[in-house]
């Protein structure tokens, strides 16, 4: 087996200010799994700096190269072929790390098992629905706003206090809702329910994200029962767990769920499900991935997910999005770029 990891710095076109942290660049890490002439592909692309129990880029490679990869190694020499794509996540470990270090791995076994075989996501996945698209601006700050035609949903960045008049004066020419992410900012209800009543008056606010920390269901609990709009948990969502306690105390209506967050595709694909059955309404974030993850995750999305998701293209300064994939029969359709990948710094090599 050889496998090989790479770090790719890109900067984004349109910044995006959140209440604790800017994002403006991003390192997204491509991970190769080759196993008998067969090549896979995965892609993570986690924050600069932990934040909100998110780990930060350098936690998630420290991760891979002590932990990860050496388990994925062990496996194959002990069982004479890569194991199982779903057997994944059952690597992850308490670390905040680890869930997207396995997700990363996660994803290019699954890419080089559908070529083995060889099938499509399509026919491991039959899509089932054409998942709206959701687009994230932030109204902290000035950086411009660019919305696509097919947005069916904007998250709005932003912290409690007055919204600014460019900030009121772009919210009122949306002809879509508003999803309002405060990315655990809020100190109390009353802030978060002004901040609505505000923003009400010139958009539609559909839902409200994480005003207060993961796992405090209590207060969210607590704001959901005096709010008029829904209320989503996106940084609390970690877990099969998290989502049945949410339920349990009635914490939320909507539940965020980040493949890369909760240790790959096939525990995302699990708690969407199990979020339904519970009364909740899951949809797909992410983290300003490339179009190669977006596609990934768009066959996931498509597999029940009804609210509008974070599926479109991330806009970067150092590429065209059509030259960051390369088109490959099977499996996905698309791969990580040559080109792409000849401009990333290799981080380890096996072979």
């Amino acid at each position: 087996m050889k496998v090989r990891l790479w770090r790719h710095d890109t900067e984004m076109l349109d910044p995006v200010n959140a209440a604790g942290q800017r994002h403006d660049r991003r390192e997204r890490l491509f991970f190769e799994v080759e196993f008998e002439g067969v090549r896979g592909y995965g892609e993570v692309d986690p924050q600069p700096h932990p934040l909100n129990g998110d780990p930060g880029v350098e936690d998630v490679l420290d991760e891979l190269v002590g932990i990860v990869i050496p388990q994925l190694r062990q496996m194959t020499e002990r069982e004479g072929a890569p194991p199982a794509w779903s057997r994944i996540g059952r690597m992850a470990g308490p670390r905040p790390a680890s869930n997207t270090a396995v997700a990363l791995v996660e994803m290019a076994l699954l890419d080089r098992e559908l070529r083995a075989a060889p099938r499509t996501i399509e026919e491991l996945w039959p899509p089932i629905v054409d998942t709206p698209l959701q687009v994230t601006v932030s109204m902290i700050g000035d950086d411009p706003w660019r919305i696509p035609a097919t947005a069916a949903r904007v998250r709005v960045k932003t912290q409690p206090g007055a919204p600014s008049p460019l900030a009121l004066e772009r919210l009122s020419a949306l002809d879509v809702p508003v999803l309002l992410d405060l990315n655990c900012s809020a100190g109390m209800d009353d802030e978060v329910i002004e901040l609505v009543r505000v923003v009400g008056r010139v958009a539609e606010v559909s839902a409200v994200e994480q005003p207060y920390a993961p796992g405090n269901l209590i207060d969210h609990a607590r704001l959901a029962d005096r709010l008029e709009v829904a209320l989503s948990i996106d940084e609390g969502v970690r877990s099969l767990g998290d989502v049945i306690q949410i339920a349990r105390y009635r914490a939320a209506e909507l539940v965020c769920v980040k493949p890369a967050r909760v240790g790959g595709l096939a525990n995302a694909r699990t708690i969407i499900a199990r979020a339904r059955e519970v009364g909740l309404r899951p949809y797909l974030g992410g983290f300003f991935e490339s179009p190669y993850a977006r596609t990934v995750h768009r066959a996931l999305a498509r597999q029940g997910v009804w609210e509008p998701s974070d599926l479109g293209v991330a806009p970067t300064r150092t590429a065209d999005p059509d030259d960051e994939v390369d088109r490959a029969p099977g499996a996905f359709g698309v791969r990580p770029s040559a080109a792409l990948l000849e401009q990333s710094v290799a981080v380890t090599f096996f072979d």
